[in-house]
């Protein structure tokens, strides 16, 4: 089979982008996804020809690239499905499906897992969990927090499009999650409470690729998105106050596919307004391909988990991030389902 487009590069030395495995604490070094391709449209060919550059971002060209690449070389079927999860890195025990019927790249990326077993909630009702297998970063919107990041991911008006939700998270804070191709691929639930709002706004397909996130300001805030915001004050909720999970399409990522189930992946519901959703249940699925979740917080509901706030400032961890803005912004590998905060409750 021909070797699909995220293989076709490796990054140079001066690429290196490295992150912080959160059980061992150890720095990785990440090959990042289609450095070369992401370099080339976010620099030259965004500096020197602007009207291209939008044509290869925007939604009909992207999407072509997509279907493409999602039909053409991900439909293609693997002589060993176990191989190819090994040097990718994915553990097949943990596949709810055997390999053998896990044949062709799009079959893998749309894996479905033993959630309940190899990725376990926290006891803790109060605690807000990872909606995504992703290396995350946390910041704050209120300029006194030493977590401040001005305006370097979103710009909170236009990401969130309306303005009713924009005023209530103004002070917050929020956590970015960039899942690579090789995650699972399903994101969950972070917090349980009712839907409050559920729409999508329309926008471009830039990338994801941390290259792309510094040369590009606020991204996320330009993309095709999805935003469900969720109450989780209302009975059997988190107590987390108002939440908003904003899924982020990226370049060559076709859809995001809402399919909500209470137990396991069984009998799929529509997300929309007064919806309750569980803690840690599946909710939506990212085409193959690499994106990002936005997880939106009110001011003082909720605590970080500590080692993910200790990782971000820790020296020495070579990060495009922290290259580009300044400071250090070292990203930590969590699990869907993880604790990464808890509710501080009602002030």
């Amino acid at each position: 089979m021909t070797s699909p487009w995220w293989t076709l590069s490796t990054p140079s030395p001066s690429a290196s982008h490295q992150y912080i495995d959160r059980g061992s604490r150890a720095v990785h070094e990440e090959h990042l996804y289609g450095d070369r391709v992401v370099r080339f449209l976010y620099s030259p060919l965004r500096e020197h020809a602007p009207l291209l550059f939008r044509a290869l971002t925007g939604r009909r060209i992207s999407s072509l690239l997509g279907f493409f690449n999602y039909e053409g070389f991900l439909s293609g079927r693997l002589a060993d499905p176990e191989e190819f999860m090994k040097k990718a890195g994915i553990d097949p025990r943990e596949c709810l499906d055997p390999p053998i019927r896990l044949d062709t790249p799009k079959k893998i990326f749309e894996r479905k897992i033993r959630y309940w077993e190899c990725r376990p909630m926290p006891n803790d009702p109060a605690a807000v969990v990872s909606p995504a297998d992703s290396r995350m970063l946390v910041g704050s919107l209120d300029e006194t927090s030493s977590l401040f990041i001005k305006g370097k991911f979103f710009d909170l008006g236009e990401l969130l499009g309306k303005r009713r939700w924009r005023e209530a998270f103004e002070g917050g804070s929020f956590a970015v999650f960039r899942l690579t191709p090789d995650k699972y691929h399903y994101n969950h639930v972070p917090a349980a409470g009712k839907v409050a709002d559920f729409y999508p706004i329309d926008g471009h397909y830039h990338a994801c690729h941390p290259e792309a996130v510094v040369s590009l300001a606020r991204p996320f805030s330009k993309n095709k998105r999805v935003v469900t915001v969720v109450d989780t004050d209302v009975p059997g909720g988190t107590g987390a106050g108002i939440v908003a999970m904003i899924e982020v399409v990226a370049l060559m990522i076709g859809d995001i596919v809402q399919c909500y189930s209470r137990k396991r992946y069984d009998e799929s519901l529509a997300v929309g307004k007064n919806l309750f959703l569980k803690r840690g249940s599946p909710k939506s699925l990212f085409r193959p391909g690499s994106s990002t979740v936005v997880l939106l917080f009110e001011r003082n509901r909720v605590r970080f988990a500590e080692d993910i706030v200790w990782n971000m400032r820790r020296s020495g961890v070579k990060s495009i991030y922290t290259r580009g803005f300044g400071q250090p912004l070292a990203e930590t590998e969590v699990f869907t389902r993880s604790s990464i905060g808890t509710s501080l409750g009602k002030t």
